[in-house]
C-alpha cells in the first residue's frame, strides 16, 4: 500500500494502523540526580548515563558519524515549518522546498521527525560531547518555546492544530496525533536529561498541563473511544515528567492511556497479537514496564514480561525483527509470512527499548543476548554506507534488496528512530549494580564510572574476531567485580585469561563469567568465545533455516542485477513493484542431510566473516556476508533446505 498525501484519504490510510514508533526510554539509573521521583521496583542493575561511554573504531562508530552529518545539515527552519505555520507565526524558509513525505504541511503526521530529532541531538551530544548537537538542539527549543506561547493553548505545541486532537477524541479516524505529540514531549525530555536544557522541560511540563487539562473532560468511556485509534507511547514521556517533577498529575495522566482490551489479555497471559499492529502494541508495553519502575505495580510487569518472551519465542525472525506488513501474524508461523514488508525496524528499535527495561530488574543474560542479535543483525544494517539514509522494512523474500529512504521527501517513522538507533549505540554495552559492572556487549568503547572512578576500555574487531580484551585504566585497587556476558550460542567453549594468567570457567552460554577480585590500573582481561556455523530454523519449519555464525546472520550475496541506484532511495516505504526478482534466483540448498559444515566453508583470502555455500548440483556457489554488511544488492536471508 502507498502513502497517500491527501488528508481525507489519510484518515481512512489510518485504519490500518500503519505506525510509527517511540522515542527514547529514561532507564533505572540514569541521570539520578534529575529525579524527583525514584524507581520503587527492586532492581538487579542499572544503566549508565550515557555521557559515561564513548565509541572507540567499529562499524557502530561509523553509523554513529555518517548520522551525525545528517544532525548536522537538517534544516531548522524546515523542521520548525509546520508549527510556525500552525502558530500563525512568519514562515520563510530558505534552501529549498518544504520536506515531503510524511512531513508535508498536508500530511496529518508532520511534526513527527521534530521530536525524533530532539531526541537524536540529545543522545549525540551525551555520547560524543560535541557541542554544535547541543547548540543545535537548544536554538530548536528555543523556538518551539516561542510557538507554544504564540499558540496560547494552554501549553499545546505541534505542527498541527488542536483540532486533530479533538477528532481523534471524538472517535473520528485522524492520523495518530497522540503519537506525534509523544515525540515532541519525548525529544523535549531528552533535551533537558542529555543535554541540560532547562527550558525544553519547561516546554514539556506545560504539553502535560495542557494535555492532563483536555483529558480530564472525558470519562472512561470516552478515553477507551480515543484510544481506538494509535496513540502511540504518550504516556511514556508523561511517566518520566512525573519522575522528574514529582507531579502526580503526570502519573495520572499517564495511566488514562491504559488501553484494557489489548493490554489485560496479556496480564491474564494470553497471546492475542494476531492481527494486531506491531508497532502500536510495543510502544504502550514500554509504557508498562516504565510505569511499573515507578509504581512497582506487579501488574505492569507482569504484562512486559509476558510479551516480551511471547514475541521473542513466537514471533521473531533471525535478525530479531518481527511482524509482517506492520502486523504481528499468527504465533510460530515464521515461515508463511516471509514478504517483502516483514521487520519494520521501527519494531526492532522499541523491542530493544524494552529489552533494557527488563534488563535492569534481572539482569538476566537472555535480554543481552536478544539485544546483540537485534543490534548486529537488524539496526546495524539499516542505514546506508554511502549516504547515512535509513530502510523502513528489511525484506525477507529471497531475491529483493534494501531500500533507503530520502534525504527530504520520505520522513517514515523508521527514519525518525533511525536519527536515534545511530546516536546511542552505547546505551546498553555495560551496565552495573554496586558492586561490578555487565558487559553485555562486545563493542570496541570506554566507560568512565566516574561515581566509582573506575574505568575501564574495550578493544575487539568482534564479530570478526571472537576475541575481546578490556584494560582496567583506573581502578585504585578497589574490589568489584566484571561480569562478562557468556552468549547463548557460543556453545563451543570459552577462553580466559587475566593479566595472561588462564582462568577456569564454571559458568554455562546463556549467563554471565563473573570476575571478582582487587583490581589494579593496566589489569587485562582477555576473553575468547570461538565461533561456529549454525542454522536458526523457522519456527513452524525445520527446513526453512537462515544461516548464522556465531552472533552474525550470514545472508546470500545475490548480485546486483536490475538494481539501480534510482531503485534504492525511495519516498513509499510499501514500493514494490521495481524489485523484479530475476526466475533463475536460487533460495533453495540441498544439504544431503549433512552437516553444515559439510556445505558451507569459509572464503580463503577473505574478509574473516565470508562464507560460501558449495557442493550444489546445477548453481555455482553461493557467496554469504554479514547481512548488516549488505547493501545495494540482491539477497537471501532463509533458504530452502532440501535434504
Amino acid at each position: 500500500m502507498k502513502r497517500i498525501d491527501y488528508p481525507l484519504l489519510l484518515a481512512a490510510f489510518v485504519f490500518f494502523s500503519f505506525y510509527p514508533a517511540n522515542a527514547q526510554s529514561l532507564y533505572p539509573g540514569q541521570y539520578r540526580d534529575k529525579m524527583k521521583v525514584e524507581t520503587e521496583t527492586p532492581l538487579k542493575a542499572y544503566a549508565f548515563d550515557l555521557k559515561d561511554i564513548r565509541l572507540l573504531d567499529s562499524p557502530f562508530k561509523e553509523n554513529q558519524q555518517r548520522n551525525e552529518q545528517w544532525l548536522r545539515s537538517i534544516s531548522e527552519n524546515h523542521l520548525l515549518l509546520g508549527f510556525r505555520v500552525t502558530a500563525g507565526i512568519s514562515a520563510r524558509i530558505s534552501g529549498g522546498e518544504p520536506f515531503g513525505g510524511w512531513e508535508a504541511l498536508q500530511v496529518e503526521l508532520r511534526g513527527h521527525t521534530m521530536g525524533h530529532v530532539l531526541s537524536a541531538l540529545a543522545l549525540t551530544y551525551a555520547s560524543t560531547g560535541d557541542d554544535f548537537f547541543k547548540q543545535k538542539g537548544n536554538r530548536l527549543v528555543a523556538e518551539l518555546a516561542r510557538v507554544q506561547t504564540a499558540m496560547n493553548r494552554g501549553g499545546y505545541l505541534s505542527a498541527f492544530p488542536e483540532m486533530l486532537i479533538d477528532r481523534v477524541m471524538s472517535g473520528t479516524n485522524v492520523w495518530a496525533p497522540w503519537y506525534t505529540l509523544h515525540k515532541i514531549v519525548a525529544g523535549l525530555v531528552d533535551q533537558y536529561l542529555y543535554a541540560d536544557n532547562e527550558e525544553a522541560l519547561q516546554v514539556a511540563t506545560k504539553m502535560g498541563d495542557w494535555a492532563y487539562t483536555k483529558l480530564s473532560t472525558l470519562n472512561q468511556e470516552g478515553l477507551d473511544r480515543m484510544l481506538k485509534q494509535e496513540y502511540g507511547g504518550i504516556a511514556e514521556p508523561f511517566y518520566n515528567l512525573y519522575a522528574l517533577t514529582g507531579e502526580k498529575k503526570y502519573k495520572h495522566l499517564a495511566e488514562m492511556f491504559f488501553r484494557k482490551e489489548v493490554l489485560d489479555p496479556l496480564f491474564e497471559g494470553r497471546d492475542i497479537l494476531k492481527g494486531y499492529h506491531a508497532n502500536t502494541y510495543i510502544p504502550i508495553v514500554i509504557v508498562e514496564a516504565r510505569g511499573h519502575e515507578l509504581t512497582n505495580s506487579n501488574k505492569q510487569k507482569k504484562i512486559a514480561e509476558f510479551f516480551w518472551q511471547r514475541v521473542i519465542d513466537h514471533h521473531t525472525f533471525a535478525i530479531g525483527g518481527n511482524s509482517d506488513r506492520e502486523h504481528f501474524f499468527a504465533p510460530d508461523s515464521l515461515s508463511k509470512n516471509m514478504s517483502r514488508t516483514t521487520t519494520e525496524s521501527c519494531n526492532t528499535y522499541n523491542m530493544l527499548k524494552l529489552t533494557n527495561h527488563l534488563f535492569t530488574w534481572t539482569a538476566q543474560a537472555k535480554y543481552a543476548d536478544y539485544y546483540e542479535q537485534a543490534l548486529y543483525n537488524h539496526i546495524l544494517g539499516t542505514q546506508d554506507p554511502e549516504t547515512g539514509m535509513t530502510c523502513y522494512f528489511m525484506s525477507h523474500e529471497p531475491g529483493t534488496f534494501k531500500l533507503y529512504s530520502t534525504e527530504n521527501n520520505s520522513f517514515w517513522c523508521c527514519t525518525g528512530t533511525g536519527f536515534e538507533n545511530h546516536s546511542k549505540y552505547g546505551e546498553a554495552i555495560y551496565f552495573h549494580d554496586n558492586n561490578g559492572i555487565y558487559v553485555n556487549l562486545f563493542i570496541p568503547s570506554v566507560l568512565d564510572w566516574k561515581e566509582k572512578q573506575i574505568k575501564l576500555r574495550q578493544e575487539t574487531s568482534y564479530p570478526e574476531s571472537d576475541k575481546t580484551k578490556i584494560t582496567v585504566e583506573a581502578a585504585n585497587g578497589q574490589s568489584f567485580a566484571i561480569r562478562l556476558r557468556y552468549p547463548s550460542w557460543a556453545t563451543s567453549g570459552v577462553t580466559l585469561t587475566v593479566n595472561g594468567k588462564n582462568e577456569s570457567v564454571k559458568a554455562r552460554p546463556g549467563s554471565y563469567i563473573e570476575l571478582n577480585r582487587k583490581w589494579q590500573s593496566g589489569d587485562v582481561v582477555e576473553v575468547r568465545f570461538p565461533m561456529q556455523l549454525r542454522l536458526v530454523p523457522t519456527n513452524d519449519d525445520p527446513n526453512v533455516a537462515a544461516i548464522a555464525y556465531g552472533p552474525v546472520v550470514l545472508a546470500g550475496a545475490m548480485g546486483t542485477e536490475g538494481v539501480e541506484k534510482s531503485k534504492l532511495f525511495v519516498r513509499d516505504q510499501w514500493r514494490e513493484t521495481d524489485f523484479k526478482v530475476p526466475d533463475k534466483l536460487v533460495s533453495t540448498i540441498h544439504t544431503n542431510r549433512e552437516a553444515i559444515s559439510k556445505w558451507v566453508r569459509p572464503v580463503d583470502g577473505s574478509s574473516p566473516l565470508s562464507f560460501e555455500v558449495f557442493n550444489q548440483s546445477g548453481s555455482g556457489n553461493i557467496k554469504l556476508i554479514p547481512y548488516y554488511q549488505l547493501h545495494h544488492q540482491r539477497y537471501v536471508l532463509y533458504w530452502n533446505l532440501i535434504n
